[in-house]
């Protein structure tokens, strides 16, 4: 690997010194030096002094990420093994215990290593890689891995093709490969999870917390509605709950055979369920026209998605979707409103929420917030990159 000193302006200086971890595009003052994603930066200002150390590999805003503000620091393999040691010492409460054996490992810049993430499943690991830069260290990363945790197998996802997206590949790196599905726990559910089947493993980490919340809080007694239900995690959540009955709604065909087996491997009758396969618009559209109403609502949508008919994007229609909410909620209900568009604050977010009640002329209540549980961990100084945004709101009329 090359090391290419790096010229940032002013502003962007002051940020990096102060910790700000992602190298912006518009930092960089010399950017014909960048010419092979992978290349180590030595970051520097207008009068050459020494900033910090990163990487060039292109993701979202950014054109990499520091990696050390130590200048006699080298970027080698005794460098990842201490930030992927130090993330899997933070996480020893996980270890031990045997009620969740699925949860984040090491969460990119938030463990010192942007453009990466490692997830844990009961003996299996899952690497992330998110461009081409962090991917061409992949050597230093998986020795790391052979030499410090006992891994059944270990699985990659590649997630910078050019559209910043999953490259569709054998995801199988070493061990022994996997019988999948393979059953996790999570707070004493069951899931089955599939590390080689595409972009997704069969269930989000990231809402751990909530899926608890729902089951603990919110659940007993209700007829819930899960939107964009992907494998129906929060509906088994809500039915480990006391949920008298669910409605499962996402238009992927693969999500009606994906929540049948996470209603099979915790012992629901899935025929006892409703599982919808149809557009979320469409099913809100369905539920007005029938007079139908529920206890809870679960609302977590992409950030962004296209169908036939539609296009939704979280920063422009969440009050939208809100509303059709809104509509079909039972006076006294909740609403688990959640989004994991990092384009906005959750300051903003709740300004959606108010918009959207205000629009229906309904009076409600914010019960509880929350962000990224503990193994996704951030820095609390660049609240930017916590993207996880949770309201469970109850609405009083």
């Amino acid at each position: 690997m090359k090391t290419i000193d790096v010229l940032v302006n002013d502003k962007s200086g002051i940020a990096l010194k102060k910790g700000y971890p992602l190298i912006l595009k518009d930092a960089v003052m010399n950017p014909e030096v960048l010419k092979e994603e992978g290349d180590l930066l030595r970051l520097i200002d207008r009068n050459r002094r020494f900033i910090a150390k990163g990487y060039y590999g292109n993701q979202n805003k950014g054109i990499g990420w520091v990696l050390t503000r130590k200048e006699e620091e080298a970027i080698d393999f005794k460098f990842f093994e201490s930030r992927i040691s130090a993330a899997i010492e933070r996480r020893s409460n996980f270890k031990m215990n045997t009620q969740t054996t699925a949860y984040r490992l090491f969460n990119g810049e938030g463990d010192g290593i942007g453009g990466l993430t490692i997830d844990y499943f009961d003996g299996y690991y899952m690497v992330s890689w998110y461009s081409e830069g962090i991917y061409s260290m992949k050597h230093h990363v998986y020795g790391v891995l052979d030499k410090i945790v006992n891994a059944k197998a270990i699985y990659e996802k590649k997630r910078f093709d050019t559209k910043g997206q999953y490259i569709d590949q054998d995801d199988y790196v070493s061990g022994t490969p996997g019988d999948f599905p393979i059953i996790v726990k999570e707070n004493g559910m069951n899931f089955a999870v599939d590390l080689n089947d595409g972009a997704m493993t069969g269930i989000f980490l990231d809402q751990r917390d909530v899926r608890a919340a729902l089951r603990d809080k919110y659940s007993e007694g209700s007829h819930v509605l899960n939107t964009f239900s992907y494998t129906g995690a929060f509906s088994v959540a809500a039915l480990s709950g006391g949920a008298v009955k669910t409605t499962s709604v996402d238009l992927a065909k693969r999500s009606l055979a994906k929540t049948i087996e996470q209603f099979s491997v915790n012992g629901i009758d899935y025929e006892a369920q409703d599982i919808k396969v149809m557009d979320v618009f469409d099913y809100f559209r369905y539920a007005k026209r029938h007079e139908l109403k529920f206890d809870v609502v679960v609302l977590d949508p992409p950030s962004f998605a296209r169908s036939k008919k539609y296009t939704f994007s979280s920063a422009k229609d969440y009050t939208a979707l809100l509303q059709d909410a809104i509509a079909i909620t039972e006076k006294k209900g909740f609403i688990v409103a959640s989004t994991n568009n990092a384009s906005f604050s959750m300051k903003k977010f709740k300004t959606f929420i108010d918009e959207a009640f205000k629009a229906t002329g309904t009076k409600y209540k914010i019960l509880e917030d929350s962000s990224l549980p503990k193994d996704f961990r951030t820095n609390r100084d660049y609240p930017e990159f916590n993207y996880l945004k949770v309201c469970i709101i109850q609405k009083l009329k």
